[in-house]
């Protein structure tokens, strides 16, 4: 039996949005202070260079959980035995495509989105740095991409590329940007993706994440906030 869709209330409205993808395209490197970070927690394929174009990678539909589920260390990194087990959050601007988009213009791409969210691309670094296939199952683990709270209707955000992106944990804040500062902005990504892959209706974009990204261990509370769209909060535990 397929889960039911994540249900989002839509800002300003009074329904809600079903968050039902056909898939997620997320990007790497979009922020040119996470590239250096990203040495440091030795990201495989990752070099200090500017990526000349959108580093792409997916994750999973069934990886989405809403706010306030938990995300889940999993069970089977257990079996490996890893010395320094480590899962990390991602504080990102998530955006939801409204119409199918093949070889859309960048002049074009705004008018392929219904909204915005915020999400955390939950990374289980082990596995990201050591599977030969490379990002996707460590990226893509059972409630790795928490969604929400809620969806910021395109015509109703004030400029997409001038948006505060934060992180806590446990009330600390450990992100904290802007998505002026993205490497590849909206429209380019949209773009770029879509003459890659057609996009579909409903499906999602993860925009990349600012510096200061850092592990997560159960009893954990992580919080993603993004202005104008709210606080995406999760807690962690440890699957069984």
């Amino acid at each position: 039996m397929l889960p039911e869709p994540i249900l989002l209330p839509i800002i300003g409205k009074s329904e809600k949005y079903a968050v039902n993808p056909t898939k997620i395209i997320a990007l790497g490197l979009n922020y040119r202070d996470h590239i250096a970070e990203s040495l440091s927690v030795k990201v495989q394929g990752m070099t200090p260079d500017e990526p000349d174009e959108p580093v792409l990678f997916p994750k999973l539909p069934s990886a989405l959980i809403g706010p306030d589920e938990a995300i889940e260390i999993p069970a089977i990194l257990g079996s490996y035995e890893f010395d320094e087990p480590r899962t990390d959050y991602e504080a990102e601007l998530a955006l939801i495509l409204s119409e199918t988009c093949r070889n859309v213009s960048a002049s074009e791409a705004m008018e392929c989105i219904f909204g915005y969210t915020c999400m955390n691309d939950v990374s289980q670094r082990n596995i990201q740095n050591g599977d030969r296939s490379g990002w996707f199952r460590g990226k893509s683990f059972d409630t790795f991409a928490p969604i929400g709270p809620a969806v910021l209707l395109a015509a109703a955000c004030s400029d997409v590329q001038s948006l505060d992106v934060m992180c806590r944990l446990n009330g600390k804040t450990v992100q904290s940007s802007n998505t002026s500062h993205m490497i590849f902005p909206v429209a380019e990504t949209i773009a770029f993706i879509s003459r890659n892959f057609t996009l579909y209706p409903g499906d999602i974009i993860l925009t990349g994440t600012p510096s200061g990204v850092g592990p997560l261990n159960p009893g954990d509370t992580v919080e993603v906030e993004i202005s104008e769209i709210g606080i995406l909060r999760n807690t962690v535990i440890s699957a069984n």
